[in-house]
């Protein structure tokens, strides 16, 4: 089969296209026909060594082991069974889970043996993978490419927003709210929990479309206003933030919280480290929460939002498999607007 792997840790380059055999599934797996896989951050920052070139390169303690076929947001059509798997399950047309975990239920997503489908395991930018049976969903939406734009950035924004216990009519603020996380934490905030969302984002270009996802005003983050901006337009402070730029937008957050807010962040695009002045916290009462994908949970209640249309895809690009360097190129240039999808 074809496939995309990343040899070793620095730019594109390290992803090389190759032939190797058809993985067979294992007990209790099955083998899944690979129709569309969706782009993150998270096998760009894994190649590129941002979380590490050694044993804090991956979720397990050993780090990656190369060579590694990456992607996460997988959608397929099973084509084969393990043993102890029905056959009936031939046929089905799915969406992935993306990790293992020995956590029981509610805590699968911070078990210390957690292990990512792209990072621990091979992944979705290949013609075919094996999965864990039990893992595998039926797809919310009838196309591949749309189905492939939710796993792991629609279930951080869930989990982002069940974290924040979010309230009809609050108003939270959105960062990177033209992005992968950042558009669905829009959406789950407006249509599902029916709080009033203020986007940010660095082109107002986009205002019209996020207005469209449930937005009620847009911010660009350019502005030297931008805070007092917030605050004017709310009347007030806001409830909570819901943060996946990190240190350019984290004093602003922090200034546009209410006296009790919450703040939760699932990605420092803008910046890894910041300064923070704990008398801000204790003075203000906000809780800060940190928070990375979700449970198999919150992953079925994301599922029957999508097929409500409570959530909606937004794909920017498709890309086939061997322009893996293009798409990952791509993702990292600024102005898109939601997921880049790889199509085998």
């Amino acid at each position: 089969m074809k496939a995309v792997q990343v040899i070793g840790y620095g730019d594109v380059d390290q992803l090389q296209v190759v032939d190797i055999p058809v993985p067979e599934p294992e007990q209790g797996d099955v083998l899944v026909r690979v129709k569309a896989c969706g782009i993150n951050n998270t096998e760009i920052w894994m190649r590129e060594g941002a979380y590490g070139t050694d044993k804090e390169s991956g979720w397990r303690p050993e780090g990656v082991q190369f060579p590694r076929i990456p992607g996460s947001d997988i959608t397929g059509e099973i084509v084969d069974v393990g043993g102890g798997v029905a056959d009936t399950m031939v046929g089905r047309r799915v969406i992935l889970f993306p990790f293992t975990s020995s956590g029981v239920d509610g805590e699968e997503h911070i078990a210390d043996d957690m292990s990512f489908i792209g990072s621990e395991y091979d992944g979705g930018y290949a013609e075919y993978v094996t999965w864990p049976a039990e893992l595998c969903y039926d797809m919310p939406l009838d196309s591949f490419i749309d189905s492939a734009a939710f796993t792991v950035s629609g279930l951080t924004a869930w989990h982002m927003n069940e974290q924040l216990e979010i309230q009809s009519g609050q108003t939270i603020v959105v960062t990177g709210a033209s992005g992968g996380v950042g558009s669905f934490n829009v959406q789950i905030a407006a249509n599902v929990h029916g709080a009033n969302v203020f986007a940010i984002v660095g082109d107002l270009k986009d205002e019209a479309k996020l207005k469209e996802l449930g937005a009620s005003r847009v911010f660009s983050y350019r502005s030297e206003t931008l805070a007092d901006d917030i605050v004017e337009a709310n009347g007030g402070p806001v409830d909570a933030v819901l943060d996946v730029v990190g240190d350019a937008l984290f004093k602003t957050a922090l200034d546009v919280l209410k006296n009790g807010g919450k703040f939760c962040i699932s990605g420092s695009a803008g910046g890894q480290t910041t300064h923070l002045d704990f008398r801000t916290l204790y003075l203000k009462h906000i809780t800060m929460y940190g928070s990375v994908l979700g449970t198999r949970s919150e992953f079925n209640a994301m599922l029957q939002a999508i097929q409500a249309g409570k959530i909606r895809p937004i794909v920017d690009r498709t890309f086939p498999l061997d322009e893996a360097r293009d798409a990952q190129t791509y993702f990292k240039q600024r102005g898109k607007f939601g997921k880049i999808v790889l199509v085998p």
